[in-house]
Order: structure tokens, then C-alpha cells, then sequence
């Protein structure tokens, strides 16, 4: 006979984090392995351009960030670092597009029963920290205008970090880490496009949607069995889209929105009946020309030019760090992230009918939750939308990000290492039954 508490819990319709397809899993790990080397040229960057803004050569560093080129009547004429965060960094938005359809279309985002856990833990993992940022600077209204600032995982860093620290930790925990920071890449684009864009030029906005749609119609007319050569629509397709792009820039709208609208564009699966290169569809091959150019070009010079941040003396970085704007991103980084990810996550998997695999333990989530801390590339964009050059949190909330990052970074490793340490030990089993 059942007992009361038996029959009163939740049916269980699905288990998450369970073993997926051997095709699905190697693709995830691929992308981790692509992802650490890109973190580590991420990293490298940030040290040089922060190394470089606080030497004596400082003033050569910031001429240069400052530089100006471009067309200024079509409003392009743009500083070196206005162009690597508009303009360099929509080929990584991109990505994240297609990366974002192939999970909806093909990944495990395509059922809601496997999508609710990482979809609403990255929810909880933008909301608390965006709370506590609130809490943090609510006397000081010139500074709430940051609140997205601590909200965003950046996947390249927190992966090289992992690739380091929990090489032998299973494969599922894994896979939670980098579907997290995918879904909270899709977070994030909602709020740049809705909260930091302003002053609409519709006529600029409805030309870029145009061709992101006749883009997307030539992308599509591959699947349809015509003639269209993935080489012939890489010439055809890259002007489009830089015409996307500049049209979204001149809109108002940050022009990164136009790399993900382009991305989803993208079909995931080959046409039928034609033959496709490893299986993929043209997301696939974007991804394989795109990834290098993204990984060790584009994010590693907008790191350059955004990471700079002339701190002065050890009393002025102290300073800093304890500014109202710099220990609301920290905290919402490094408290606000994990307690968001690991409550929104038991609570979906102890109140409904969606339980974790038993391969997965709650430690090695939570210590996830923790590298989940690590907000670098689009925390540093939201950085530069919330305040101006001048403003005095625009420095300071920088250094906080970097700040928070290396904290969670060790943080997690307080965690992860002793737990990677276990499992390649063979002391804890990393599939049950």
C-alpha cells in the first residue's frame, strides 16, 4: 500500500539532465573544447588591455580605444571600441543565434519538459542578481540603470575556467553549465533590445527587418532543393547581413540584436534529398567559419578595448571596488547568480513533475551556479549601454565584473576541484544504473 506522501507527490513526467543522444552529447562537448581556447585568448586580452590602461604607456591605450574611423552620414563614423562592441561583437551574437536555434529546433530546448530547468534557472539566475544589484544602489538613482549589468554568464570564460577544474566531472553537469548560459544569452538579448535602446529611428529599424527577412528567404531557398552552394551563399549573405547590421546600428536598437535575428534566419537540418557536409544544415557550416573568427578574433578585442580600466594606485582600486555601483555587481555575481540558478532549480524539480537524473549531484550543480558567476562579455556590454564614458560607475562596474569573475572563478574551484578530484579517482560513480 502506497503511503499518503507517495501518492500526494507529483507524477514524474520527465528527468532532466539524463543521458541524451551520443550525437547530442558530442556536439556539446565540442563546443566546450572550441569555447576554452576562445576563453583563454578572452582572458589574455583583458590582462594585456589592463596591464597596458594602468602603465605609463596608458594614454597611448585609450588614444587608440578612442580612435575614430567609419562614414559619419550614415552615423558610422565610430571609435575602435565602439566597433568591436557594435560592430565585431555581432558575429558572437550570431552565433549565439544559431546556437540558440539549433537548441529549440534540434537540441534539448526543443521540449518543454527538458527546456523548463535551464530556462527557468537561468531566469532565476537574471532575477535575484538583478534584485540584489537594486537593493544594493536604491539610494542612488543615477545608478539604477545597471541593474542588468551582474545577469549575464559569459560561457567562453566559465568554460576555460571548467575545461581547467572539472575535466573529469560528468558529462550531464557539464551540459547544464553550457545550456544555462545559452538560455541566459537569450535573457539578455530581450533586455539590450527592450531596456538600453533608445531614440527609434523606425524607417532604419523596418529596413534592417526587411533584409534580415530577404536574408533569411535566401537562406531557406537552399532547403527548398535549388541550387544555392553553401560558397555561394557565404557571398551572398555576408553583405546582407553587414547591411542588416548597419541599418539595425543606425536605428537605435544595438546592432548586435541584428547578428541574433540573422542567426535564427538560419536553417538547423540539411535539405532533403541533398547531400550535407557531417549532417548539418547551414547553421552547422556557419558555425564551423564563424566560431574561429568569433572565439579568437571578435571576443578577444572587445575584451581589449572594454576591459581597460585605469585603476591608479592600490587605494584607488579599493576605492573602487567599494563604490555602491561596484558591490552591487559583485554581489549580484557572486551571490546573487548561484543562489538565483540552485533555488530556481530545486524548487522546479521538487514542486513539479521534472526531477534531475540521479547521476546528478546537487553539489556539483550548485559549484555550476558558482562558475556561473563569471560575467565578462555581455556584463561588460551592458556596462558600456548603462553609463557613459564620463560617468564614474562606468569604470568602477567594470572592474567589479572582473573582480567578481576571478572571485567565483576561485570560488567554484573550492568546489568543483575536490568534487573533479573524486570522480577521476573513481570514488563517486558518474552514471547510476
Amino acid at each position: 500500500m502506497s503511503s499518503p506522501e507517495s501518492t500526494n507527490r507529483p507524477k514524474v513526467i520527465a528527468t532532466f539532465l539524463s543521458p541524451g543522444s551520443e550525437r547530442e552529447e558530442r556536439r556539446i562537448l565540442r563546443i566546450l573544447r572550441a569555447e576554452t581556447v576562445g576563453g583563454v585568448l578572452l582572458v589574455l586580452s583583458a590582462l594585456v588591455a589592463l596591464i597596458w590602461a594602468n602603465s605609463p604607456w596608458s594614454d597611448s591605450y585609450f588614444a587608440l580605444r578612442d580612435f575614430e574611423i567609419g562614414y559619419a552620414p550614415w552615423n558610422l563614423k565610430l571609435s575602435l571600441g565602439t566597433w568591436a562592441a557594435d560592430g565585431l561583437l555581432a558575429i558572437f551574437f550570431f552565433l549565439v543565434g544559431l546556437e540558440l536555434k539549433r537548441e529549440f529546433v534540434a537540441g534539448d530546448l526543443r521540449k518543454f519538459s527538458t527546456a523548463i530547468v535551464p530556462m527557468a534557472a537561468a531566469a532565476g539566475g537574471v532575477l535575484v542578481p538583478a534584485l540584489i544589484y537594486t537593493l544594493v544602489v536604491r539610494n542612488y538613482p543615477n545608478l539604477h540603470h545597471g541593474w542588468a549589468i551582474p545577469t549575464a554568464t559569459d560561457i567562453a570564460f566559465a568554460v576555460s575556467v571548467l575545461a581547467l577544474i572539472g575535466s573529469a566531472l560528468p558529462s550531464a553537469v557539464r551540459i547544464f553549465l553550457l545550456t544555462l548560459a545559452v538560455v541566459d544569452d537569450l535573457i539578455a538579448i530581450f533586455i539590450i533590445a527592450i531596456f538600453y535602446s533608445t531614440d527609434i529611428n523606425y524607417v532604419a529599424l523596418l529596413i534592417s527587418f526587411a533584409v534580415i527577412a530577404l536574408y533569411g528567404a535566401i537562406a531557406q531557398y537552399r532547403r527548398l532543393h535549388f541550387a544555392l552552394k553553401p560558397a555561394t551563399a557565404w557571398y551572398i549573405l555576408l553583405p546582407l547581413g553587414v547591411v542588416a547590421w548597419a541599418f539595425m546600428h543606425m536605428s537605435g536598437i544595438h546592432a548586435t540584436i541584428a547578428g541574433v535575428l540573422l542567426g535564427f534566419t538560419i536553417p538547423v537540418k540539411p535539405p532533403r534529398g541533398l547531400p550535407a557536409h557531417g549532417n548539418t544544415g547551414l547553421a552547422g557550416q556557419f558555425e564551423h567559419r564563424f566560431r574561429p573568427i568569433s572565439a579568437g578574433v571578435a571576443v578577444p578585442l572587445f575584451a581589449f578595448f572594454s576591459a581597460g580600466v585605469a585603476v591608479g594606485s592600490f587605494d584607488g582600486f579599493i576605492h573602487t571596488l567599494t563604490s555602491p555601483s561596484a558591490l552591487g555587481v559583485m554581489a549580484g555575481l557572486v551571490f546573487g547568480k548561484p543562489i538565483g540558478i540552485s533555488l530556481t532549480t530545486w524548487l522546479i524539480t521538487r514542486i513539479g513533475p521534472i526531477r534531475l537524473d540521479p547521476s546528478v549531484k546537487w553539489l556539483d550543480l550548485f559549484g555550476m551556479s558558482v562558475l556561473a558567476g563569471i560575467g565578462f562579455t555581455v556584463s561588460l556590454l551592458v556596462s558600456e549601454l548603462s553609463f557613459e564614458a564620463g560617468h564614474a560607475a562606468h569604470a568602477e562596474t567594470k572592474v567589479a565584473i572582473l573582480t567578481a569573475s576571478v572571485i567565483a572563478a576561485l570560488l567554484s574551484s573550492l568546489i568543483l576541484v575536490p568534487r573533479n578530484r573524486l570522480y577521476r579517482r573513481g570514488a563517486l560513480p558518474k552514471e547510476v544504473g
